[in-house]
Order: structure tokens, then sequence, then C-alpha cells
């Protein structure tokens, strides 16, 4: 049974930084495209950032580019996205996603191959 399993949302200020895990069950991440999608109260959700294990290619939305970074744990069905300088702006609902996509930008940006979906962790910036 696919299972992923999102954690380390919470309360942060503005500025500060957090990790988010999702744990992968049930499958192998070396044959997905994983990646993290945000939910936004009265918004859409939309890729924050993928990654593509087998050619180590990632996506960043633009609103995340170097402030974000994805990667795999040393436990290998585990991903991080480490979020520092957070905004107000980047509260949300932080799913994990993994699917059969052809490429990052294909799923983070195109919206494809959304397969599997963890129950998502909150993120809240604020003073």
């Amino acid at each position: 049974q696919v299972q992923l399993v999102e954690s380390g949302g919470g309360l942060v200020q503005p500025g500060g930084s957090l990790r988010l895990s999702c744990a992968a069950s049930g499958f192998t991440l070396d044959f997905y495209i994983i990646g993290w999608f945000r939910q936004a109260p009265g918004e859409e959700r939309g890729g924050v950032s993928c990654l593509d294990i087998n050619v180590g290619s990632a996506y960043y939305a633009d609103s995340v580019k170097g402030r974000f970074t994805i990667s795999r744990g040393n436990a290998k069905n585990t991903v991080y996205l480490q979020m520092n300088n957070l905004k107000p702006e980047d509260t949300a609902v932080y799913y994990c996603v993994a699917g059969g996509a052809t490429s990052v930008q294909a799923m983070c940006h195109s919206n494809y191959g959304l397969d599997h979906w963890g129950k998502g962790t909150q993120v809240t910036v604020s003073s």
C-alpha cells in the first residue's frame, strides 16, 4: 500500500526556517518523481518543488528559489524540504506528492503525474 506521511510543519516567525519530511512506504522513490505542493486558504494547490532522484534534477517555483531546498534523506525513502527565510506568504498546508510524471517540470509546473498524496502538514509564518 502506497503511503506518504509528512511531518515538520508548525508556526515560525518571518525569516525563520523549517524542515519538512516526507516518509514514503509501499514503493521505492527511485522510480518516481516526488515533490511538495502547497495550498493556502482560498487558493489552488500549486507545485513548490519537485525532485527526480534518478536523473538528479530539481524544480523550484519562482517564489521559493534560493530559499527552499529539496533533498533525499539518508533513509532512502525519505525526502526533505528545507525552508529558509520564510515569509508570511509561505503559509499553507504542504503536501508530499509522488507520481510517474516524465519530468520535474511536468509534475510541479504542469501538475502531471500527481498519483499519490500525503495528508499534508500545516506551515504558518507569522509574528
